[in-house]
């Protein structure tokens, strides 16, 4: 999906009631006083404030997206609740505009389905995650793979379905990445959804500080 087609749509949901959201990886990601956080696909800023109140002056969240109209929501509503210790940036997930190692704590909800390189995105992850630095992400995943025809078309993907890989591939990109501890904190059954199967689960992993010991 052309980056143009992204934004265009996207901000049109800034405006309306739409949960985009396919899991609650905030409820599981427990953000500690001093951290920095990044929420990818942050949409309006909801989870980004949660985090930046628990992470506390000393900490700071960064939102990441590719919708104006969501940054310009998210911009509002931290300015509206005099919130300080976030920025939100207009960056492809693919090549997320921050330096290295610089997270503690990375979440997302229902948005690494729709990137169109998710190998990519999570070679990012791990680049910016610190050592034993942690992820949660909520997404889905579709039990067969998806038809090219719905693939590449951006309405059936901002749907948060045609996106979708199957469980293995999306597995193998966590390993290709560098992920070797994952725990599946939640996965519901299978369901429909447009014109595919799909499940939503929550994941947790982190990166693993190199061993310095000698044997």
């Amino acid at each position: 999906m052309e980056i143009k087609e992204i934004n265009k749509r996207y901000s049109e949901l800034a405006e309306s009631e739409c949960c985009l959201s396919c899991g609650g990886a905030i409820h599981y990601a427990a953000a500690q006083v001093g951290e920095i956080c990044v929420d990818l696909g942050s949409g309006r800023g909801t989870d980004v404030l949660r985090m930046a109140e628990a992470v506390g002056a000393t900490g700071f969240v960064y939102g990441i997206d590719v919708s104006d109209g969501m940054l310009e929501k998210a911009r509002l509503n931290a300015a509206k609740f005099h919130v300080t210790n976030v920025s939100f940036i207009n960056s492809q997930l693919e090549a997320i505009a921050l330096p290295d190692k610089v997270a503690d704590l990375i979440i997302s909800n229902c948005t690494l389905n729709h990137a169109a390189d998710k190998q990519a995105v999570w070679n990012e992850i791990h680049r910016i995650l610190k050592k034993n630095g942690r992820f949660v992400i909520s997404d889905i995943y579709a039990t067969t793979p998806i038809a090219d025809e719905f693939r590449n078309d951006p309405v059936a993907v901002s749907e948060c379905w045609a996106g979708a890989v199957t469980r293995d591939e999306y597995m193998q990109h966590l390993e290709n990445a560098g992920f070797n501890l994952i725990e599946i904190l939640e996965e519901s059954a299978p369901y429909p959804k447009g014109n595919a199967e799909v499940v939503s689960f929550t994941i947790a992993g982190k990166t693993v500080a190199a061993c310095s010991c000698q044997n």
